[in-house]
């Protein structure tokens, strides 16, 4: 009987570990980047249900998936494009590369990290305001 008793408390004291430890693990978002855009200095992230799309001093991006928030904190793959002055060719290739955009949101306040994964490249550190325009100048 006392063992069946022992049994029953451990089987207990188990189940709620584990239930505490799925829920401290979660990796569920607790919500989604609001949408519309995200200005400041040379940067612009505007943000829609599917995807996001950000304009860079000479140079755009995209980030394909939506971009979700866990604790105010977010990573996402996208892609980087450097971009030039001058025309742009007709024939001329456009060379895409692997991004990781990170960032974290308190309020109405993004701040936002750039890399090139494939050569862990820094572009640089954005502070975005939500709602407002971004100040980007483009190649020439």
């Amino acid at each position: 009987m006392i063992e069946a008793v022992m049994c029953l408390r451990l089987g207990s004291v188990l189940t709620l570990i584990g239930l505490s430890l799925a829920c401290g693990t979660s990796t569920s978002p607790d919500s989604f980047v609001p949408m519309g855009p995200w200005g400041g200095e040379h940067a612009l992230l505007t943000v829609n249900v599917a995807s996001a799309a950000i304009e860079f001093d000479c140079a755009h991006g995209t980030l394909p998936v939506p971009i979700t928030l866990t604790r105010g904190d977010f990573d996402v793959a996208g892609e980087f494009v450097q971009e030039h002055g001058g025309p742009i060719r007709v024939d001329e290739p456009i060379v895409r590369q692997p991004a990781r955009y990170r960032g974290t949101i308190d309020k109405q306040m993004m701040t936002l990290r750039v890399t090139l994964t494939n050569t862990s490249q820094e572009i640089g550190t954005f502070s975005l305001t939500f709602g407002a325009s971004g100040r980007v100048f483009k190649c020439l």
